[in-house]
This record gives structure tokens, sequence and C-alpha cells, in this order.
């Protein structure tokens, strides 16, 4: 049987759609043995790889506002603190460990000073995520024995190099889809636009190297900060999993023989 892996990308509240996506390929049968994510996709693979249900995630997300977790940061380097989020995770996540979860699972985070990606899979769980999730400017570096990291995505939205030595199928999950009718609104949509354009840009060549490759067009309307739209999003990424399904099947049936 081919070893799975499935690679989760950045994307604000457009990564519920990977919640989507994961119930979509449980409900095909796919067995996924390793998982990567950054950002927003750190956060679905850990509850994921710690065996919380997709569907129950997605309950969480619509019951907790998260905005009421992040406050302002009195410092020279972001305008709010991403710790807030730590107590979430703590009270929900079944474990705070790599070692502890149910599936193998690889975060990775940016070295802001090196400038370099790094990849946690060991050791505590929730700094790592939170240490994935800060977007530059908006929050505060996350420390982590003395080295200050930012969002994994700002050099490696999709992840898939942690996934290769150990997997014979990589399954690419990116929820930043460009929308090709853009238009230009207010300040806050260039910054967000700006963003995404930069970011997408280092999973080009990436996704070229996965077996399979999803990323549903309906996110493009979507913003990183619709949170209230959680509904819709893990719709989405369901919906455009189940909708590939024979050409899946196909995939892993060939890896297969």
């Amino acid at each position: 049987m081919a070893k799975v892996g499935i690679a989760l990308s950045g994307g604000g509240a457009r990564g519920i759609a990977h919640l989507g996506v994961l119930q979509a390929l449980d409900d095909l049968g796919v067995e996924i043995a390793e998982i990567s994510g950054t950002s927003s996709g750190a956060i679905m693979g850990a509850f994921y790889a710690a065996g919380t249900p997709p569907e129950k995630v997605l309950e969480l997300i619509k019951a907790t506002n998260l905005l009421r977790f992040m406050r302002p940061a009195i410092s020279r380097t972001g305008l709010l603190k991403v710790e807030r989020l730590q107590s979430l995770f703590i009270r929900h996540l079944p474990v705070d460990s790599f070692q502890g979860l149910t599936k193998k699972l690889i975060i990775n985070a940016t070295d802001i000073v090196k400038g370099e990606i790094r990849y946690f899979d060991q050791g505590e769980l929730v700094p790592a995520i939170l240490a994935s999730c800060c977007m530059p400017v908006i929050f505060d570096p996350i420390v982590i024995n003395g080295v200050s990291y930012m969002d994994g995505g700002i050099l490696n939205n999709l992840p898939i190099e942690p996934l290769q030595p150990g997997c014979e199928i990589i399954i690419g999950s990116h929820c930043n889809p460009v929308d090709r009718e853009f238009k230009l609104k207010h300040a806050k949509a260039l910054l967000e636009r700006t963003l995404l354009m930069a970011i997408r840009n280092n999973t080009l060549q990436r996704q070229q190297q996965c077996q399979i490759y999803f990323e549903p067009p309906a996110l493009s309307k979507y913003i990183g900060s619709d949170f209230n739209k959680a509904d819709e999003l893990y719709k989405i990424g369901y919906q455009y999993v189940i909708g590939m399904r024979n050409k899946v099947e196909t995939i892993l049936s060939e890896h297969n023989k």
C-alpha cells in the first residue's frame, strides 16, 4: 500500500476548506499517514493528526469567536498577540506534543533572523502552531528557544518537502486561488491581494510535484477573515474533492499495483 502524505497550505479562514478536504478523503477511504501544514493549515493538520474528526473541528471554529483571542500588542514588532490562541489550542487539542499525535505531523515556520524555513516535528505542539500562524506586522513574533518565528507561508506555503522522503503519494491542498475578477476597493483589500500573490508564488513549483493537487476555484471569492462563513468554506473543500473522486481513486490504484 502506497504511503500517502498531505500538505495543507496557509490561507486564514480559507484554511477551513482543508477540513472539508480531509473529511472527503476519509469518506473516500484514503488513509493519510503524514501531514505537513503551515499557518491555518498547521491548525487543521494538528487537530486531524490528533484524531479529532474534521466535522468536530468545524463545530469548534463556529462556536469560537477567534478574534476575541487576539489582543493588541504594545510593541514595535506587531499589532496583535497570537498567544491568546494558546489557551484555545491547549483546551481543545487532546495533546500538546508531536509525539502524542496519532499521525505524523510536520509544521513549518520562518526564522525571521536567519531568513530560513524551520520544520517542527518534535517537542511541544502548540508553540509550533502559534509560530506558523504569525503573520508579519499583524502579529508579534513567537519566540521558541530564543529564536523569533513568523508565518511559515512566507517562504513555503505548501510544505511538501518534509513529506517527500517517506511518502509515495503527496497530496497538495492549497486554499489560495487568485480571483481573476478582483476589484480594488480599499487599502486592506490591496494588502491582502499583495500578500496572496507573493505567497502563492512560492507554491507554483511545489504543486507540480504533487501527485494529487486540490485548489478549489470557489475559494477565490473569500478573504482570510471570513471565519463567519465556515460552513461554506468547509463545503467547498468537501465537494471539490468528491468531484475529483475518479481521479483520486485512479492515482491511488496505479500506485498500489
